[in-house]
């Protein structure tokens, strides 16, 4: 059975980038780390991607191998493949929780997104996100918004689930 991340939750993020990653994220990483045990630390990739992602997207390595594996069934060479393989190979940092549920968010992540004192989380099926609150609230929730706005009063969104094939 595969865990997916929920919920959301904005934490303090100390001088040396440690924050705290929420407690129920930290049970579906640890589900998603192949190598975990008890007494290991689960591991995990942050993407960071290219100047048009504002914000990190976090994988399991469950999650993580399923993308590589679909990566490396593309033609070798092709524009395609030598993409992906940047965007999820090249522009991403293998990271891990450490004892006390936090990681540490690098210098360089901290300065692609803008992260300063707080960090927001949130759930994104297979995956979690960690955003700077403002850019979260000014640009991706606005977004969010404005698209439900434009949708009946009574509009049920499940529909979307319809035929999927999925029941």
């Amino acid at each position: 059975m595969v865990r997916r991340f929920r919920g959301e939750s904005r934490h303090k993020v100390d001088s040396k980038g440690r924050v705290s990653i929420p407690a129920s994220f930290r049970r579906v990483l640890e589900a998603g780390d192949p190598n975990h045990t008890d007494g290991l630390l689960p591991e995990f990739v942050i993407v960071y991607g290219d100047h048009r992602r504002k914000y990190l997207e976090c994988y399991t390595i469950q999650a993580i191998t399923e993308v590589d594996e679909k990566i490396a069934a593309l033609p070798r060479g092709s524009m395609q493949r030598r993409m992906l393989e940047r965007l999820f190979s090249g522009l991403s940092e293998p990271a891990k929780v450490d004892e006390t549920g936090r990681i540490v968010l690098t210098s360089k992540l901290r300065q692609k997104i803008g992260i300063e004192g707080e960090a927001f989380f949130i759930a994104a099926g297979d995956t979690f996100q960690i955003w700077k609150p403002e850019t979260y609230e000014a640009e991706e929730l606005a977004k969010t918004e404005a698209w439900l706005e434009e949708l009946p009063e009574d509009f049920d969104p499940l529909v979307f689930l319809d035929g999927t094939g999925t029941e």
